[in-house]
């Protein structure tokens, strides 16, 4: 792996920067942490002594993906996922940046569990790890952090992570409150006590595996509450994983009236749908729900009209103790991080979105809706790249995953396009062998 220090310069590359429309053949040249130029002509009188040479023969040249929303053990549950197994994962799906959720044990939810997970990260040394702090204290929905601490010390927004924050008053509280320090405030959109013992979408499949379903309104009904919230307390509301077309539909209308509402998805709300939960395919068991193809749909023409800003992994690792059960009893969730990359791609393939706007929303969007700098290139910017082949066919194979679990809905799917090569701050920290 590359030095700190070195000077690289990456030739013969597609330069591809979603923040700026770039989409050129030329090199680029990084010098220790930064990008240092770029360009269609820039090694035209040839490449300085000293340099280390990297030919890419025609592949594309991108900035290294940002993760929004991940899940991982530790501390608490380091069977599952730690951060040096998830980083491991993260850098060979493309991702350079992960922002971590504070459904740990304990609660992300005070300013040593933000120095823990940053001493864990800078000891880790591959991906670049952000975190959540909890917007109430223990994620139980009642009192509201210590967001001005807790922002000072690291934190990039506020969030229950896997939890709604279910009371109306604490959504006002921490809307108000995280006004204050210009943060946002991420919300799973269900409604807990409709959403109570279901276990899969609410309709006919349900009905006939006997199942207990979760309705849609369950996600309409907080997402319509928290806009009357956001207009009531004013401050930055953001939904994560959407994924029914008539959230999207809300969220595009409160984006018309000024509000400032954003949301994400993840692949598994554009590229599945409930059917996948086939014969009670636990693997296919997440929060919230697969949806029907109707709103599996929607929420592609929300990802191409821009209403849904950014894609995230949603990487939920679970223990084969936890998935390997009944579908009722089974733990909700999928890993996501080496995944990621190729099923966004997939909207490219199918058509569905052009290349530099489905890598804005795993790249600069992401980056941008949570204050940090990352997702460009441009001179000066971090060195945070990811090399690969666009159009290479390849199936999933759990099995070679770095992740701890393998709870993945994906295994032997067909994709197209994959990471060749993964730079944090000018090091090569993971490079594809084939």
């Amino acid at each position: 792996m590359s030095n700190a220090n070195a000077r690289v310069a990456y030739r013969n590359a597609r330069l591809l920067d979603p923040a700026s429309g770039l989409d050129q053949r030329g090199d680029l040249l990084t010098e220790g942490a930064k990008i240092a130029d770029f360009g269609p002509s820039l090694f035209a009188d040839g490449v300085p002594e000293g340099v280390e040479v990297v030919d890419l023969q025609g592949q594309c040249l991108a900035p290294g993906l940002v993760d929004m929303r991940v899940l991982i053990g530790e501390p608490g549950e380091e069977e599952k996922d730690t951060i040096k197994s998830a980083s491991r994962a993260a850098v060979a799906g493309g991702i350079t940046a992960v922002v971590l959720l504070p459904n740990t044990d304990p609660v992300t939810d005070e300013v040593a569990s933000l120095e823990f997970i940053a001493r864990r990260a800078r000891e880790v040394r591959l991906v670049k790890v952000f975190a959540y702090a909890a917007a109430t204290r223990g994620t139980e929905g009642n009192e509201i952090t210590e967001m001005g601490l807790l922002s000072r010390a690291g934190a990039v927004a506020f969030t229950d992570g896997t939890k709604a924050i279910a009371s109306a008053k604490a959504m006002r509280r921490a809307l108000s409150y995280a006004r204050t320090f210009d943060k946002l405030i991420v919300q799973h959109p269900e409604e807990p006590s409709l959403a109570s013992g279901g276990m899969m979408n609410s309709g006919e499949r349900a009905t006939r595996l006997g199942l207990v379903g979760i309705p849609r309104e369950a996600e309409i009904i907080m997402i319509e509450r928290d806009l009357r919230l956001l207009e009531l307390s004013g401050g930055r509301l953001h939904f994560a994983h959407v994924s029914t077309g008539e959230s999207v539909d809300l969220i595009r209308r409160a984006k018309a009236r000024g509000l400032k509402v954003t949301c994400d998805t993840a692949p598994h709300y554009f590229a599945l749908t409930e059917t996948d939960v086939g014969d009670y395919r636990t693997f296919a068991k997440v929060s919230p729900p697969l949806r029907g193809e109707m709103d599996r749909r929607a929420i592609v023409e929300g990802l191409a009209d821009g209403t849904i800003d950014a894609i995230a992994s949603d990487h939920t690792p679970q223990d084969q103790d936890q998935k390997r059960l009944p579908f009722a009893q089974a733990a909700c969730g999928v890993i996501g991080l080496e995944t990621l990359f190729p099923l966004t791609l997939e909207l490219v393939h199918k058509g569905a979105m052009p290349l530099l706007k489905a890598l804005a929303c795993v790249t600069v969007k992401p980056a941008e809706l949570l204050g940090l700098p990352l997702g460009r290139i441009a001179k000066g910017a971090p060195a945070d790249l990811i090399a690969f082949d666009l159009d290479v066919p390849w199936k999933v194979d759990v099995t070679a995953f770095k992740s701890k679990s393998k709870n993945s809905p994906f295994e032997d799917r067909p994709v197209q396009g994959r990471p060749l090569r993964t730079v944090v701050d000018g090091r090569t920290v993971w490079q594809f062998e084939g």
